[in-house]
């Protein structure tokens, strides 16, 4: 009996161990004026929808429209997620969301060697133009905003299925509205190295953003994933710094091509997280959209005021969720979504809270679609632009990540920029040190994670809600649907497309092979095989896996 007074007394008097940001940013008990003084108010935060827009990208915020409700699906075959696609648009999602599995994003097809066990796994297989027009059936392409998730090197060819599906609808590609993710530089860094080196990479998405820039107004280019280098274990402050110094080393490529920074910088994006220490994130977001307005305006001299806005997606960070206790990830993933809304997202996919076990359920799915709908309708958080600012804590912590992240820019400035951090492994080097001193603080306790390291229970034997299982049969129908497409097509007419994406290819780094990559799949090229062809051409292993020789 004295051992249950005793934790009761504890728990009454406990007060917080920790007193920093989960970045390390010491928190006073109380912020003052003194804190913000030097502010210009007009130079440094401004209203709402003027530069440098600290406070929102549009004056009205989310009384000219709310963000865009998103939930990432993608599993099994195409048919599979396309039912999914259809269940959420019948529950109110207002964007469709599309990832692919790991044979897609390392650029083979189902029928490799060692893609078997991971075809439909944590994402939908797209290998050919077939596999994008099971994907989009029955959906409008012309009146949808649709975001794909493919941001490695094959993100060219996944873009190329996708306009060619709308054109052969009669869908103008002019009119088309949605996202490629298109951000390879990030993806060595998320399981895909081999599928994308440094050059290649550059490469295929400048060619990505030039295509797009003449062709689709209205469809972003690409979109920086400074969300994935978090979910490795990168603090707030470098998930900023990090995010901007790959989006100024397109930027460059992009340059470089010959594109004018007014032409493209207004259709470029961020994919970024909102962990889980709530004002630090708010202020994050704030502060990297202010940078983003200085470095466009400042160092590259746009003049559109288009050009100056980070735009920004959300997705909630399913580092932070944890498989013990799941349905406490619900809380999790509804305060890192009030911290986005507040933070003047554009885009949100809320995570669903059985994650960390497998690919969301549809009433998993369900609850997080749920949980952006409250937070938009029943909440009031909505109604006014950057209700935080003027917070003296909120604007301090604004003002002391852009600081921290401007050095670290600076110092990524001084080794020749991101490219170059890349190549000599300095940022292979800070992301190990800062996810090792990350999971050292939660083993020493000095980070609490509720279920894991404190108030824990007994191993749960059942997920509530029951778990998402991948059939086997859509990896089999996937597999037997390629070899089926590789059997029965024009040799002569694909060989021949191939040969002039190859000659296409070895003209230079500056031809752009969007073209001759539809031209292949009009023949009925496969992804690896298109990827393949032009990985051969930049001095790299037809096969990105080192299994299979060239059959061309």
């Amino acid at each position: 009996m004295t051992n249950i007074v005793d934790d009761l007394m504890d728990a009454y008097f406990e007060k917080p161990k920790r007193t920093t940001t989960w970045s390390g940013f010491p928190v006073e008990e109380i912020y003052t004026p003194k804190d913000v003084e030097g502010t210009d108010y007009e130079r440094d935060v401004a209203d709402a929808g003027k530069y440098p827009y600290t406070r929102g990208i549009h004056s009205d915020m989310f009384r000219g429209r709310y963000w865009t409700k998103r939930e990432v699906t993608g599993f099994g075959a195409p048919a599979d997620t396309n039912r999914r696609l259809k269940e959420q648009i019948r529950e109110g999602v207002s964007g469709l969301n599309v990832i692919r599995d790991n044979p897609t994003n390392l650029g083979i097809d189902p029928d490799h060697p060692l893609a078997e066990g991971e075809v439909g796994l944590i994402g939908v297989n797209l290998s050919s133009l077939q596999d994008m027009e099971a994907l989009t059936e029955g959906i409008t392409l012309d009146k949808v905003s649709m975001s794909l998730i493919c941001a490695s090197c094959p993100a060219i060819v996944i873009l190329s299925q996708y306009v060619l599906v709308a054109e052969g609808r009669g869908i103008d590609k002019a009119k088309l509205r949605g996202t490629i993710a298109n951000d390879p530089l990030h993806c060595r860094y998320c399981g895909w190295r081999p599928s994308n080196p440094i050059g290649l990479s550059l490469k295929l998405s400048v060619d990505i953003i030039e295509f797009c820039t003449h062709n689709m107004p209205y469809w972003n280019t690409a979109v920086v994933n400074s969300y994935d280098l978090r979910e490795n274990g990168v603090n707030a402050v470098q998930e900023v710094a990090f995010g901007l110094a790959m989006a100024m080393a397109y930027i460059d490529g992009a340059l470089k091509r010959g594109l004018k920074i007014d032409d493209f910088a207004s259709r470029r994006a961020f994919y970024c997280s909102s962990h889980i220490d709530f004002f630090e994130e708010i202020a994050k977001l704030r502060a990297a959209r202010r940078m983003w307005a200085r470095i466009v305006k400042e160092k590259y001299d746009a003049e559109n005021p288009n050009s100056w806005k980070f735009r920004f997606a959300v997705h909630t960070a399913g580092c932070s969720l944890v498989p013990q206790q799941p349905l406490n990830n619900i809380i999790r993933i509804a305060y890192e979504a009030l911290a986005a809304v507040l933070a003047g997202v554009q885009s949100l996919h809320s995570c669903s809270y059985d994650e960390p076990i497998a690919l969301p359920t549809e009433e998993s799915q369900r609850i997080a679609l749920r949980t952006q709908q409250i937070l938009a309708y029943e909440t009031g958080v909505s109604s006014a632009a950057d209700p935080l600012g003027g917070s003296y804590y909120v604007e301090t912590l604004t003002n002391k990540i852009e600081e921290a992240a401007g050095k670290l820019l600076n110092e990524i400035e001084k080794m020749g920029g991101m490219v170059e951090a890349m190549r000599v492994g300095w940022l292979d080097d800070e992301i190990d040190r800062s996810s090792l001193e990350y999971q050292k603080e939660v083993e020493r306790k000095e980070r609490i994670i509720v279920g894991v390291n404190a108030f824990v229970s007994p191993d749960e034997t059942e997920t509530p809600g029951g778990v998402h299982r991948r059939s086997a049969e859509s990896e089999k129908q996937q597999i037997s649907s390629i070899r089926e497409l590789k059997a029965k097509r024009d040799e002569k007419r694909l060989r021949y497309s191939l040969g002039k994406l190859r000659e296409t290819a070895q003209t230079g780094e500056g031809e752009n092979l969007f073209q001759p990559v539809m031209d292949a799949l009009k023949s009925d090229a496969t992804l690896g095989e298109i990827m393949g062809t032009i990985r051969e051409v930049y001095g790299h292993s037809y096969d990105p896996l080192n299994v299979l020789e060239s059959p061309f």
